[in-house]
């Protein structure tokens, strides 16, 4: 049983917007996902005293071991995001949903004699007007149950109804007048049509004639004095406007529109879809479908609207369509969306305004579908197997490559040229295992002399621990200098949780390298099965050279390249090619990706250190805040440039060792460029008090 205050986090650290929050295990499985207007007073509810607790929640708690949260714009995106991960994660302590097939629909069927209101999933079908989709099946429950004074519509099924009809009695609705029976006649068929239109034109958004409407009666059978009569239907309009409610309003001039947003990568994509009616969120569905052919955005959102309005007429397709990007021929499919609603359809993308910021809310959808999407396809353990059993066939391996190591080399034109080293094991990411590197045996860009370096150093090292250890009695002596590889670190940002700051609140050193407790540098831990390249033939021949020049001879190399996402091995004139649905491309892909983000950090991270350093920076111990001191005392490098050591020394906390140092390193400084107004053409010189043209 854990304390909750073991991982109680810090009240600052809490933020108090609107979002949803998981409680993980020890073994970081998700058993409990909730939402909250006010993240932070919400989960200070679960870190009070344990007897205040209810029994369940007090399990909950201390049966967690963590808990993390996710803030979003509305409590309407929370409430999706909630949904999302309930059905993501199944948690154990949240109420199960018995089915989650489909979204539940909001259906009326027309099609009938008496139409009937009521909850429908699975496929659409003739003769029934839907609205939604809605995330809760209680949702649609609650609003119906708030309209059915106003529009008491049959809402039985037909066994029920034709009971009540053969023995003239009315079910309990039809006694409290939430029904208007038509099965014993109260109502005649033309009557109880005309309620179930007004009821369907109501959840259409047509809100505000129909209220006013009501007020208008209201207001006459007051002044007639009937006032059982007007207080009936003040109640009625009070009904309606909480039903109203139930939606909030995001787009004020009562559109009716579609949203849709793509998140995409190479090989699938996630489709969210918001439904706008009378300016409220009516609905929401979204699909995560694998890219089986070569498809852009744009050819995402034609598909998208196919699947959407391939079966659907008149009103079911909105008056606008907001989409990301425009289909290759948008005139066609505006013409098309048109002859299926029956009149003009507006298909655009949204530039500004309240529409774009509601598009923006959908992309979110989308891109948290996509995320969460992966997360599940890569923490199932029977789909990392089968991943794993298809790279070993498709590169002739013995066995499963249990340990995966891929390499990236990143650089901006041939400055700051750095490399990554990434850990799959067993399908996962093993971030404790990254490594960076710095390329120093040579100056400029060339992407395959890279890898060879980097590769021959990791082995290299290989090769020294299990001569230090001695997990063998012959060490093969490698030609030439064994380089100490530079920078081999994890990455701050990488390992979750892990504070990028060191405890003194500086930045961590990106060059230092890690060390075991006793000080030695830290080991590679034990060899790879397969050693992945970020390229083609080239850099998939400079590994396995290196490979044979340390007489490493049981390690596979394969290279993934990036363009049409295909295998290369050593020595084949022919790539292999996965299916594009395969796991085991799935596996080698976010493999791949993961070492290209890891690299591409490390090198914007050294670039911008770079481009940060001056002169003071070559001065051996001149910390951060006696450089701040300096510059603040003289104003700016050039006029410290200008001072004396007695008057660098008159800085408090700068001694004449330190003042010393200081104006060697300024003198010693090359000078900086002009700097030119390129409006003008004149030279920009710094003067004591800022600058001068």
């Amino acid at each position: 049983m854990a304390d909750p205050s073991s991982y109680r986090p810090k009240p600052g650290q809490i933020p108090d917007s609107p979002g949803v929050y998981k409680f993980r295990d020890e073994h970081r499985r998700v058993i409990y996902v909730g939402k909250a207007k006010n993240l932070r007073q919400r989960l200070a509810n679960y870190f009070q005293d344990l007897a205040a607790l209810h029994p369940r929640t007090r399990t909950m708690v201390t049966t967690a071991a963590s808990v993390e949260w996710t803030v979003v714009s509305t409590e309407v995106e929370a409430l999706q995001l909630e949904y999302t991960w309930i059905k993501e994660f199944d948690p154990r302590f949240n109420v199960k949903y018995r089915d989650d097939k489909s979204y539940p629909y909001l259906a009326v069927t027309l099609g009938e004699e008496f139409p009937r209101v009521q909850v429908m999933r699975g496929a659409k079908k003739k003769g029934v007007r839907y609205f939604g989709p809605y995330g809760h099946a209680w949702a649609i429950r609650e609003t119906v149950d708030l309209m059915l004074r106003v529009f008491p519509v049959r809402t039985c099924s037909a066994g029920v109804f034709k009971n009540a009809a053969r023995t003239g009695r009315p079910c309990l609705l039809g006694y409290i007048g939430k029904c208007s029976a038509p099965c014993v006649g109260r109502v005649t068929p033309e009557e109880h049509r005309e309620l179930a239109d007004d009821f369907c034109d109501f959840m259409a958004g047509r809100t505000g004639t129909y209220i006013r409407r009501l007020e208008k009666d209201m207001m006459a059978a007051a002044e007639e004095m009937e006032y059982e009569r007007a207080a009936r239907l003040r109640d009625d309009v009070e009904a309606l406007k909480r039903a109203m409610e139930k939606s909030a309003v995001v787009l004020a001039d009562a559109t009716d529109a579609d949203l849709i947003a793509v998140a995409e990568d190479e090989l699938e994509a996630a489709v969210q879809i918001f439904h706008v009616r009378g300016g409220r969120v009516r609905g929401q569905r979204g699909w995560v479908t694998d890219k089986v052919e070569n498809v852009d955005t744009s050819g995402l959102v034609e598909h998208a609207l196919r699947q959407l309005y391939g079966e659907e007429t008149g009103d079911s397709v909105p008056k606008e369509v907001l989409v990301p990007a425009l289909p290759e021929d948008p005139d066609a499919v505006s013409q098309w969306l048109a002859g299926r609603r029956g009149s003009q359809v507006s298909l655009r993308i949204p530039q500004r305004g309240d529409k774009k910021d509601l598009m923006a809310t959908v992309q979110r959808n989308a891109q948290q579908a996509l995320g969460l999407h992966k997360t599940k396809r890569a923490s199932d353990l029977t789909t990392r197997s089968r991943a794993l059993e298809e790279i070993a066939e498709a590169l002739g391996l013995d066995t499963a490559p249990l340990r995966i190591e891929c390499f990236d080399i990143s650089h901006l034109q041939g400055d700051d040229v750095v490399a990554s080293m990434v850990v799959f094991e067993d399908g996962l990411a093993r971030k404790s295992e990254y490594r960076r590197f710095q390329i120093k045996g040579f100056e400029g860009q060339d992407d395959v002399r890279s890898m060879h370096e980097v590769i021959g150093r990791r082995f290299k090292r290989y090769l020294q621990e299990k001569e230090r250890t001695g997990e063998w009695e012959e060490t093969p002596a490698p030609t030439g200098p064994v380089p100490a590889p530079q920078n081999d670190t994890t990455d701050p940002g990488a390992a979750p949780g892990q504070d990028p700051c060191a405890s003194d609140g500086t930045a961590p050193d990106p060059d230092a390298e890690p060390r075991e407790d006793d000080g030695r540098p830290k080991r590679f831990a034990y060899p790879p099965q397969l050693v992945v390249v970020d390229g083609g033939q080239p850099q998939v021949a400079a590994a396995k050279r290196v490979l044979d020049e340390l007489g490493i001879d049981d390690i596979a190399v394969c290279g993934l390249a990036k363009r049409l996402e295909e295998v290369w091995l050593p020595e084949d004139d022919d790539p292999v090619v996965l299916p594009r649905s395969s796991e085991g491309l799935y596996l080698l892909q976010r493999v791949r990706d993961e070492a290209h983000r890891f690299a591409i950090t490390y090198q914007r991270a050294k670039r911008a250190k770079r481009i940060r350093s001056g002169p003071l920076d070559a001065v051996a111990g001149l910390g951060e805040t006696r450089k701040q001191a300096l510059i603040k005392h003289f104003g700016s490098v050039k006029r410290l440039k200008q001072a004396t050591i007695d008057e660098i020394c008159e800085v408090p906390g700068i001694g004449r060792r330190t003042a010393e140092s200081v104006a060697v390193a300024l003198a010693s400084a090359a000078p900086a460029a002009p700097a030119v107004n390129t409006a003008t053409g004149e030279i920009i010189e710094e003067d004591d008090g800022g600058t001068t043209t």
